[in-house]
C-alpha cells in the first residue's frame, strides 16, 4: 500500500540497505541520497590488495575532490600535481636507464 492509498505511487518508506537510517527522509532529496551514498562508502569493505580496490579508492578521492571547494579544492589540485610530477620523474628515470642499458 502507499501513502496516498493508491498502488504504484510513492512507497511507504525507504527500502534497501539503509532503510532504517533513512526513515523520515525524502528518498528523492539530493542530501538524503548523498547521505545514503556516504553510508554505503563507510560500510563497504574494500580490499586494497586488488586493483579494483585501489581504483575504488581513487574514485572516492576524485568524487570528494569534486565536492570540495575553495582552499580544499586547491589543496587537492596541489596533491594531484605533486603525484603527477613524481610519476613523471620516475618514468623519465626509467626511460633514461633503459636507453642507457640498450644503447651502451
Amino acid at each position: 500500500m502507499t501513502r496516498s492509498g493508491r498502488q504504484g505511487d510513492e512507497p511507504d518508506g525507504p527500502t534497501g540497505r539503509f532503510a532504517d537510517d533513512l526513515i523520515g527522509l525524502d528518498p528523492h532529496d539530493p542530501e538524503a541520497q548523498a547521505f545514503a551514498e556516504h553510508l554505503d562508502r563507510v560500510e563497504r569493505s574494500q580490499s586494497r590488495a586488488t586493483v579494483e580496490g585501489m581504483l575504488q579508492g581513487v574514485e572516492d578521492f576524485a568524487q570528494s575532490a569534486n565536492r570540495a571547494g575553495g582552499r580544499r579544492r586547491l589543496a587537492v589540485a596541489v596533491v594531484v600535481l605533486l603525484m603527477l610530477v613524481g610519476v613523471g620523474i620516475a618514468l623519465w628515470d626509467a626511460v633514461v636507464f633503459v636507453s642507457g642499458v640498450f644503447f651502451e
